[in-house]
């Protein structure tokens, strides 16, 4: 076992998943009232997975990652699943009320005639009550939140060992049938959220 390795094990077991687990209620806690939300879930990231991402390299052989336990942001993260578009918004304006922010994204293919993976993505700063006793120098100051549809989140999940997998190649063919079931999930996406507006004219609410 690897220094490294050895390191992160230590700090996965011992100060992460704890406070990953605080840090899902903490979250959930906020959106009690919030209406159509599906779920609240949270990970630390695996040892196996930060070994992946902290030992990768450019394509000139040097290390991506000068100091991956500062530079990977994502060894906490939270995920809402909702089940219309416009609840996202709902939840956006919530997230700015009680969380520092560092940074926010929507994720979407470039083109506007492509169809992939979508879904809203802030970089916070994690709250002092969900923080574990005598945190050591090297855990992060901030968790990723993701925020998705429901079809979204399918869509990711199904495909994300098949398609978008790191290093994997996939033939065209193959690649028209992922867009497919993308712009599925986008359709699905875009029809209930006219249903939405023609049946429930008053949503957004934060209230349930």
């Amino acid at each position: 076992m690897t220094n490294l390795e050895l390191r992160y094990s230590d700090l996965h077991d011992n100060y992460l998943v704890p406070c990953t687990n605080l840090l899902r209620e903490h979250v959930a806690g906020k959106f009690l009232t919030t209406k159509f939300i599906d779920r609240v879930s949270a990970r630390a990231k695996s040892v196996e997975s930060f070994l992946g991402k902290a030992t990768k390299e450019l394509e000139d052989g040097s290390a991506k990652y000068k100091d991956p336990f500062e530079q990977i942001q994502d060894l906490i993260g939270v995920r809402i699943v909702v089940f219309y578009p416009q609840t996202v918004v709902v939840i956006d304006d919530i997230i700015d009320s009680y969380y520092t922010s560092y940074e926010e994204s929507e994720k979407h293919p470039e083109s506007s005639q492509e169809f992939g993976y979508e879904g809203k993505h802030f970089l916070l700063k994690i709250p002092a009550e969900t923080l574990p006793d005598n945190v050591p120098t090297d855990f992060p100051e901030c968790f990723e939140l993701q925020i998705k549809t429901l079809f979204q989140h399918a869509f990711s999940e199904a495909t994300h060992d098949l398609v978008y997998k790191p290093g994997s190649t996939i033939a065209s063919d193959q690649q028209k049938r992922a867009a497919y079931a993308a712009a599925s999930a986008w359709g699905a996406d875009q029809v209930l959220q006219q249903l939405v507006e023609e049946l429930l004219p008053d949503y957004p609410s934060k209230e349930a």
